[in-house]
């Protein structure tokens, strides 16, 4: 049977120079399942894999989008499940890796059958996020959904405006069509988990970020600050920097905010991938011991 390899972890722990040395032993491509990374714009502030990296090994579903195109898990998961059938008929053994939470369990798990949102919709309802904030919208999910309205994390606008936007187009309550049903692959799902003692993941989270700004990730965001209010620049690196140009902070608090963000997600993306006992997890140091365990499952 054919294998997907996932490697996850969050944000900055060492997920791509180990990706690149798994693949090689493989002979595989590697999958991103990095929801930023998809955008061809946005090269610096995703840490999207350099020209070299992408030379020594095949990288696929990186730099494909327009920051004004669309996209989702459930798009993401039909694309990978797509491009598997085709990969799987050149290599025994394909790696995903990246640290998109949703993305991940879309592939692995399968993602419930949703209505995509049209475009009408999903305007207004913006629309009305922008001009009015949250609350309102908050008030509304709790009439249409209240299941779901207890269970969403309500400081997560794009969640709720998701679910909004569903229950508005449907008439039916978001959370009926959530059924949390694993769905069954026709291949193998092989998960290694990177994880660091606290201080050393953020201590590397604050150098990259350092390294970023070194690299031109402002010039980046002066590129793309004309579409700033896109939902594709809603994301840590850029936001923070939006506002320096903005003239609502120094650059060196936009900077802290880049860190202080990225370590905040990191947090809840441990939070999320340790709900799932099938991941195996190691220090990205300890290359023998994954390779060990790589090599205990047949590959």
């Amino acid at each position: 049977m054919n294998t997907l390899v996932v490697l996850l972890g969050p944000t900055g722990v060492g997920k791509t120079a180990l990706s690149l040395d798994i693949a090689r032993r493989m002979g595989s491509a590697v999958l991103s399942a990095d929801s930023r990374q998809l955008y061809k714009d946005l090269v610096i502030g995703t840490a999207a894999p350099t020209a070299d990296e992408r030379a020594a090994v095949t990288h696929h579903l990186v730099g494909l989008l327009e920051l004004t195109d669309y996209y989702s898990a459930s798009r993401f998961e039909e694309d990978t499940l797509s491009l598997l059938q085709t990969l799987f008929k050149q290599h025994r053994a394909v790696l995903m890796t990246g640290g998109s939470m949703m993305y991940i369990d879309a592939v692995c798990k399968g993602i419930d059958d949703i209505p995509t949102v049209t475009p009408d919709i999903r305007k207004a309802v913006w629309n009305e996020y922008e001009q009015g904030g949250l609350a309102p919208l908050l008030d509304e999910l709790k009439q249409s959904d209240p299941l779901h309205y207890d269970e969403v994390d309500r400081k997560n606008h794009r969640r709720v405006l998701h679910a909004v936007e569903i229950c508005r187009m449907t008439g039916q309550p978001y959370s009926s069509f959530r059924t949390n049903t694993v769905k069954e692959r026709p291949f193998r799902i092989l998960k290694i988990g990177l994880m660091r003692p606290r201080e050393e993941l953020f201590e590397r989270i604050n150098r990259r970020v350092d390294q970023m700004m070194a690299d031109g990730l402002l010039d980046e965001v002066r590129r793309v600050y004309p579409h700033r209010a896109l939902n594709s620049l809603n994301t840590v690196g850029y936001k923070e920097l939006f506002a320096y140009l903005d003239g609502l902070c120094s650059l060196d608090e936009a900077v802290a905010k880049i860190k202080r963000n990225t370590r905040v997600y990191a947090r809840k993306q441990m939070t999320w991938f340790k709900r799932d006992e099938s991941i195996r997890w190691f220090h990205p140091d300890d290359t023998k011991d994954i390779f060990a365990f790589l090599a205990e499952n047949g590959l």
